[in-house]
């Protein structure tokens, strides 16, 4: 039962600190700020269920994707990191709260930002996903598997909590507040950017050196 319970624990801070709801929120915000409650509800909910999907999925079979395509995770750093600059570039310049979406194109935009980017790479990012794997080549029994997946379960139902929220504070903040907030979470976004290509580049860039 100890056992059990360390294993969770882990598992959970890990997740939490990795898919960073929190972080996520301000760019969730953003993105469907021009959305009314009941699609932005929806964007979340489908966000939150393909992160989950996605992240178990990589948990009992990623490191054989990653073989078989000969994909690294600092090379999914690395493309993650373009993504999040190019995203914090626009957020800086506040053109993501200028979109006007169409009433007869709300469904496909709602489609398109929950799968991405914010279920891949927001919500589940390299870090998430490697995490996923490495654990669950630590859990070698059933009881561990299902702490497991039911840990990833109770980490994505907190961040669909959190985004289901956002709706309140976007409420709260106005127009003016909202520019604000997008402008200063697109320079943090940035610089995550460079964290994140960086830290994927650094390794390939040592392994050609050898």
């Amino acid at each position: 039962m100890n056992e059990l319970f360390a294993f969770g624990l882990l598992a959970f801070t890990s997740f939490f600190t990795l898919i960073n709801p929190l972080g996520t929120m301000p760019i969730f915000m953003t993105m469907t700020a021009e959305l009314n409650e009941q699609e932005r509800t929806n964007t979340a909910k489908k966000a939150s269920i393909v992160s989950f999907v996605t992240i178990v999925i990589f948990a009992f079979s990623g490191q054989l994707l990653f073989n078989f395509f000969g994909i690294s995770v600092n090379s999914f750093r690395i493309v993650g990191g373009v993504i999040f600059f190019l995203m914090g570039m626009d957020m800086l310049q506040a053109r993501l709260g200028k979109v006007k979406v169409k009433e007869s194109e709300i469904k496909t935009y709602v489609n398109d930002i929950s799968i991405t980017p914010l279920a891949i790479p927001m919500i589940c990012g390299p870090g998430a996903l490697t995490n996923a794997i490495v654990l669950m080549e630590d859990a070698n029994t059933i009881g561990l598997k299902i702490v497991l997946i039911s840990t990833i379960l109770l980490v994505i139902t907190l961040t669909f909590i959190i985004l289901y929220s956002s709706s309140k504070i976007i409420k709260f903040l106005g127009e003016t507040g909202n520019n604000v907030m997008m402008r200063l979470m697109g320079l943090i976004v940035m610089v995550i950017a460079v964290e994140f290509f960086f830290s994927g580049l650094k390794p390939i860039i040592m392994e050609m050196i050898k």
